[in-house]
């Protein structure tokens, strides 16, 4: 149940769902563009908007993807005013999967991948 305490801070959910299970994870991180996303994130020091995202697909595509990620635990997004926030769970997926992320982050970025 959500608190007025947590609306007021805009939050989306008081508890994040757990990081997915490993199949799940690898198959929403398996989407060059979902890749692309997550290393935005990583590089990002605050939340991002939704709007920041530079990447080459439609609104629509895009909040289709960033639910994919957070549905596998990957995201979390939060309400500030009229605009979502979006920040990576780099603590929960290290806790969950050691080295995964640090893995995903330093592999060669594919050229063209996302186009």
């Amino acid at each position: 149940m959500t608190t007025t305490a947590a609306l007021d801070r805009g939050a989306v959910d008081e508890v994040a769902p757990p990081v997915a299970g490993i199949t799940t994870l690898l198959q929403a991180l398996a989407d060059p563009v979902r890749l692309d996303i997550l290393r935005v994130l990583a590089l990002a020091k605050e939340p991002i908007t939704c709007g920041s995202f530079r990447v080459p697909v439609t609104k629509s595509t895009l909040s289709h993807h960033l639910r994919v990620l957070r549905e596998a635990g990957v995201i979390e997004q939060r309400c500030d005013g009229t605009r979502k926030l979006t920040s990576l769970r780099r603590r929960d997926l290290e806790v969950s999967y050691p080295g995964l992320l640090a893995s995903l982050l330093s592999a060669p970025v594919e050229v063209g991948a996302a186009h």
